[in-house]
């Protein structure tokens, strides 16, 4: 039986009891955090999203050992780009001019393309890879909840807590959690397992405005050490019997 986790936060510590939390995992695929994915092809810094492989990864694994759900959300499109918006929308001028649908080869040489489905580019980075009963969804717009099965999966498991974890900060970490936020789900947003390149060398970068505008109106924030701290009070989960 799982205890409550005390997690220090910000604005203030938090009680979450890990049988109704779930770990989310934005975005951290090949496009967005790999060489030759799409922001590196495109010229962007990726080191700050690197960096977070690391912590996430310890993070996932104390998730993994209590047996809390772990959901990945993924960016990805339809080969035909039927879900990318009308001919004239904001989501889907923006993201052409981006490259998205262009072809790419992977490491192994192989044509890939940006940000299509089923393809090595939105393949999660492979320090992070799901495991046996993780869940995987796609999603098509910057939120994690505009459709998709995300919130129909947290209400059959009873979910009312989210770790998050993932990129970009600013863009479809935030937008999953001011839906999330609406929707009456509490979340608490590692600090050191997400990352953004938009304003990554300014003096007050996005990443830090995200994180002071979710600790203040939209959850809380804590940091993947606070997370592993709470979480070793916790028992093992039970593996799975052999028939």
């Amino acid at each position: 039986m799982t205890r409550p986790l005390q997690l220090h936060a910000a604005p203030g510590p938090m009680a979450i009891d890990p049988a109704d939390t779930a770990l989310l995992v934005v975005d951290l695929q090949n496009d967005f955090g790999a060489k030759g994915g799409l922001f590196d092809h495109a010229g962007i810094d990726i080191s700050m999203i690197q960096a977070v492989v690391h912590p996430t990864a310890s993070v996932l694994a104390s998730a993994r050992r209590v047996g809390m759900p772990i959901v990945y959300l993924k960016m990805g499109f339809q080969p035909d780009l039927s879900d990318l918006g009308s001919p004239d929308s904001p989501n889907r001028v923006r993201h052409l001019l981006f490259g998205v649908g262009k072809r790419a080869h992977a490491p192994d040489g192989s044509v890939s393309r940006f940000l299509i489905r089923d393809t090595w580019n939105t393949e999660i980075l492979s320090e992070l890879k799901p495991e046996t009963g993780d869940l995987v969804l796609y999603k098509h717009r910057f939120s994690g909840f505009y459709e998709t099965e995300l919130e129909a999966v947290l209400k059959q498991r009873g979910i009312k807590n989210l770790i998050v974890t993932g990129c970009t900060t600013s863009i479809c970490v935030e937008s999953t959690v001011r839906d999330a936020m609406f929707r009456d789900y509490s979340c608490v947003v590692l600090s050191d397992c997400t990352a953004e390149p938009i304003g990554f060398n300014l003096p007050r970068t996005n990443h830090e405005a995200s994180l002071l505008t979710i600790q203040t109106l939209f959850g809380w924030v804590s940091t993947s050490n606070d997370f592993l701290s709470a979480m070793e009070s916790q028992p093992r989960a039970a593996a799975p019997s052999q028939s």
